[in-house]
């Protein structure tokens, strides 16, 4: 959920993002020129939070030619939206589509859009089957980062050494092994060698 404060900053981040202050941005939105002004974001006697209507906030990212997405990332402090390469879970477990490292290989793939993060290389992943549910869905996409370093309680996707894709949540970790924790309860829990595990990446988004 998006509090007062960062609704407010992703108007003025947006404006940046525009190359116009908060009211030329209102006034290319076709909106007056003060509704994006620091004035009314606050009642007169500083007693009361305004915030823009959603119908503002709809006219001023047609007129950046942006979408929600981007907005809501904008206003967590994120770098706005960006596209990334999309890649089948079937895909991910064949040979040549990654290198050791787990980063995608080769140009062509089908891209879509996410709010951004950090992580440039980032990349999506297009769930198969149920094995997720209900957590995640047969179509659902998610976003991985592979520079983020997963911790205890993340949600991963892991490959092995015999090519298996599994999204899971991570459970201990030791020197030798990697406990794996199925999201759907219908599936075990796996424990893995760590000699058996090519690459981890942390999932960041899904779109859902």
């Amino acid at each position: 959920m998006l509090t007062h404060s960062q609704i407010w900053r992703g108007v003025d981040r947006l404006a940046e993002r525009t190359g116009l202050s908060p009211s030329g941005l209102a006034r290319q939105a076709g909106l007056d020129p003060t509704t994006f002004n620091p004035s009314k974001r606050i009642s007169a006697d500083g007693t009361k939070l305004r915030w823009p209507s959603t119908e503002s906030i709809a006219k001023a990212l047609a007129a950046a030619r942006l979408g929600f997405e981007d907005f809501a990332a904008l206003a967590a402090g994120a770098a706005g939206g960006r596209s990334v390469p999309l890649i089948g879970f079937a895909q991910a477990g064949s040979h040549g589509y990654f290198d050791d490292a787990g980063f995608p290989v080769g140009a062509g793939w089908e891209e879509v859009r996410f709010p951004g993060v950090d992580d440039e290389d980032a990349y999506a992943l297009e769930i198969a089957g149920d094995s997720m549910a209900p957590v995640y869905r047969d179509g659902d996409r998610i976003v991985v980062a592979p520079h983020a370093a997963p911790r205890r309680g993340d949600r991963v996707v892991v490959k092995t050494r015999s090519g298996e894709v599994m999204a899971k949540e991570l459970g201990r970790v030791t020197n030798q092994s990697v406990e794996l924790v199925s999201l759907n309860p219908a599936y075990d829990n796996r424990v893995l060698d760590t000699a058996d595990i090519v690459w981890m990446a942390r999932i960041v988004w899904a779109s859902q």
